[in-house]
């Protein structure tokens, strides 16, 4: 969003990306502004003959997916496991292909020619423990790479350890509050089943030649990124912590946090922190399903929520549901000529935030839109995104029916709704 630029997912350990073959447009965006690659949840679905989703019922209850062992050949830009692993089949397709999530809670996609063999398996899955993560990156990472373990995170870092501590807290700040925040609207989030993962680079140039392996030349244009394959974050040390004091000078935390907080870039450097993570929260906890057919304008106006800076806070963040300042700047530049049909064309479907030439207008205006119904319309909001939870994953919603949920919860009279929203921001000072 600086200007917007493109800012997205997650990724890590040091293979390659993957590119997103075979899954549903919806699942392969790269968002401008507050990056995005959607993510993945865990019921069946079917395909046909040539490989494409199905639509699939949701059902009360689903049934679990399979437990399979199974060994395969790394697909493009990717390192498989060594040997055979469990693994969950969340989606069979007829001609042998496969998405698998394994231990780690990656995601696989799997032609049938790179399956070496799959049985059913007697042992359970269990997901891999932060524990676990961490002793694999120990043993697995590349020369000048560290790992920091929090109580719920585990970050993969090659520059300052003070920079990584401080992200490492506000991540951590973030888990707590996000968790408090839906709480207190009625709704106790699920705990992450797999362990949330970050790498952040030293600078640009290293996060560069990662990212451009994962997701191509987009990377170019985003200074971080959540990951739907890898259910990870990637970023950079955004403010040249590095180089703030001589080799060997001892400098304490809360110093460099006043110095990067000092920065002019401060306020975008946290809200992108801040926005990613809170992508990787809302695709963990069931709040949102992976790789289900989210409106865009939704996931973005979340992370857009949870993002905003706070100036007097120690940290640079601190309480949720803070007006984005500068969003709210942009909503209000776009307002004063904005078409009748806005609010329509951004529910509808997720053109207006894919088009660069569009992007500008629609992101902050969908964090108009959040903020003003999380703050007027709570528990309209909140059976909204229950709703939209029970989604499954690798299908496809039409825009009519996307237009007929939102009604469903806040009114059928969008015409209404839109004065209502501008005329709420007019109000503020």
């Amino acid at each position: 969003m600086f200007g917007y630029q493109f800012r997205c997912a997650l990724s890590v350990t040091i293979p390659r990306g993957w590119d997103g073959s075979g899954l549903p447009r919806h699942a392969l965006l790269v968002l401008l502004g507050c990056g995005l690659l959607a993510v993945l949840g865990s019921r069946l679905c079917h395909a046909d003959a040539e490989g494409n989703a199905l639509q699939s019922t949701p059902s009360a209850s689903p049934p679990p997916p399979a437990v399979v062992e199974i060994e395969f050949r790394s697909p493009v830009g990717q390192k498989a496991p060594d040997g055979p692993v469990l693994g969950e089949a969340l989606v069979r397709y007829e001609d042998g292909s496969l998405l698998l999530q394994t231990a780690d809670g990656q995601l696989w996609t799997l032609k049938q020619e790179d399956i070496k063999f799959c049985n059913e398996a007697s042992a359970p899955f269990v997901p891999m423990t932060s524990d676990q993560i961490y002793a694999q990156f120990k043993q697995e990472l590349p020369p000048g790479f560290a790992v920091h373990q929090t109580k719920h995170y585990v970050l993969i870092y090659n520059t300052s350890e003070v920079y990584v501590r401080w992200v490492a807290e506000l991540f951590e700040r973030l888990h707590r509050n996000f968790y408090n925040y839906w709480r207190s609207k009625g709704w106790r989030l699920e705990e992450p089943r797999f362990p949330l993962v970050a790498v952040v680079f030293s600078n640009k140039a290293s996060y560069l030649a990662y990212g451009q392996r994962e997701i191509g030349d987009t990377a170019q244009s985003m200074i971080g990124y959540y990951n739907m394959k890898t259910n990870r974050i990637v970023t950079y040390d955004l403010t040249g912590v590095d180089g703030l004091v001589p080799s060997g000078t001892r400098v304490s935390s809360d110093a460099v946090v006043r110095h990067i907080l000092s920065q002019p870039q401060a306020e975008r450097t946290v809200a992108t922190i801040v926005h990613e993570a809170a992508h990787q929260l809302a695709y963990n906890s069931g709040l949102q399903v992976r790789l289900a057919d989210n409106p865009l304008w939704l996931s973005e106006g979340l992370a857009m929520f949870f993002e905003s800076p706070d100036a007097n806070s120690s940290k640079g963040w601190g309480a949720i549901g803070k007006v984005n300042v500068h969003n709210l700047r942009l909503f209000a530049q776009y307002a004063a000529n904005r078409p009748d049909d806005s609010l329509l064309t951004l529910i509808s479907d997720d053109q207006r935030l894919r088009s660069g030439a569009t992007a500008a207008q629609a992101y902050p205006e969908s964090w108009a839109l959040t903020y003003y119904l999380l703050t007027t319309r709570s528990r309209q909001f909140v059976a909204y995104l229950q709703e939209l939870a029970q989604l499954p994953p690798l299908s496809d919603v039409p825009q009519r029916e996307r237009i007929e949920t939102f009604k469903r919860h806040f009114g059928e009279d969008l015409g209404e709704l839109d004065k209502q929203l501008l005329a709420h921001f007019r109000r503020r000072p």
